[in-house]
């Protein structure tokens, strides 16, 4: 069996048993008897339940971003978070409730950050535009982002994800170019 194969078998167990118990009542033994695979096995991929935890988590971002990284298309991407988080309800709530809160927040910024920072970087195209500007913004819309995805986990994740979006949308239509034009060097 190959390293990603092993890897994504030991995630699906574990997200398998999370539908039958919470996080913190989960052991290594758990879920190596699940997948049928000795404790050494998963201590050579992991080395512990919140690192298996972490990476599933960049692995299910990554898949749910691939393509949706553009000005174009960043609600698609975002849609994708909020459809893979509805998806994976079971998983989510159990890291929203059993997990330390800096695993959940690293993990959600690192994805709207970098969403947010190749949008950036799209429409700075032809301009100069510091590192450091780039970087504001891009971490002025992630607490904005992530704050939003927390407050719709928090309530149950009952409104649509699309409103959201839309709403999100109306607020940022033209606001990255404004952000950029007001942070643009000039010669």
């Amino acid at each position: 069996m190959s390293k990603a194969t092993t890897k994504m078998a030991i995630a699906f167990a574990f997200k398998e048993l999370l539908l039958e118990k919470s996080l913190e009542k989960i052991t290594v033994n758990d879920i190596t008897e699940k997948c049928a695979m000795n404790r050494q096995t998963f201590y050579y991929h992991f080395h512990d339940i919140l690192e298996l935890t972490e990476w599933i988590c960049e692995e299910d971002a990554e898949r749910a971003l691939k393509e949706n990284r553009t000005y174009d298309t960043w609600q698609d991407g975002f849609l994708s978070i909020f459809n893979m988080i509805k998806r994976d309800r079971a998983f989510i709530i159990n890291i929203y409730h059993n997990v330390p809160k800096d695993y959940l927040y690293r993990y959600l910024y690192k994805v709207t950050y970098q969403l947010l920072y190749d949008v950036l970087e799209e429409k700075a195209e032809g301009m100069v535009v510091r590192e450091e500007d780039k970087t504001f913004i891009a971490n002025f819309y992630k607490y904005g982002f992530v704050g939003l995805v927390l407050e719709w986990i928090d309530g149950g994740m009952k409104e649509d994800p699309k409103i959201i979006i839309a709403r999100l949308n109306s607020l940022i239509q033209g606001s990255f170019n404004h952000a950029l034009n007001n942070a643009k060097v000039n010669k």
